[in-house]
């Protein structure tokens, strides 16, 4: 039995379209199939346990993002809130009052009064980084100390 060309090609030819609207058919019987198992009640519990992990996983990553923010925001307001603190005219005041330098908190006063605190240089500013590592007062006076 020899078979002819061009008869071998319409067989190829009905074969592959028998093939395509089989697998169209057999792919739309499986999307209804899929679609109503995935909308019943049966399959809840199934979905859910498949998408636990990928739950898990983007709950992870907004814990990890927020606690980055957290950090980065606390972090900035910190710094700023030293600043400021740094800024307030009244800490040269309170310093000099503190240490009992009444020349110091007088210049100090009459500044902050004139609104001329920012020209004056900061004690911090003046001091150096020996003097700031001791921390010793100065000597009184022999007049006070009665000898």
């Amino acid at each position: 039995m020899v078979i002819d060309t061009y008869v071998l090609l319409a067989y190829a030819t009905v074969w592959t379209v028998f093939y395509w609207f089989l697998s169209q058919y057999i792919a739309e019987l499986s999307r209804r199939k899929w679609t109503k198992w995935v909308q019943s009640a049966e399959s809840d519990e199934v979905l859910l346990e498949a998408l636990e992990a990928v739950v898990e996983e983007i709950e992870l990553r907004m814990h990890d993002k927020l606690q980055a923010f957290q950090d980065s925001f606390f972090g900035s307001v910190g710094q700023m809130t030293k600043r400021a603190k740094e800024m307030d005219p009244m800490n040269n005041l309170r310093k000099a009052a503190k240490s009992g330098d009444w020349p110091s908190l007088m210049i100090e006063y009459m500044a902050n009064k004139s609104n001329l605190g920012h020209l004056i240089a900061s004690e911090k500013d003046s001091e150096s980084p020996e003097s700031t590592l001791i921390n010793a007062k100065p000597a009184l006076p022999k007049n006070i100390l009665g000898k």
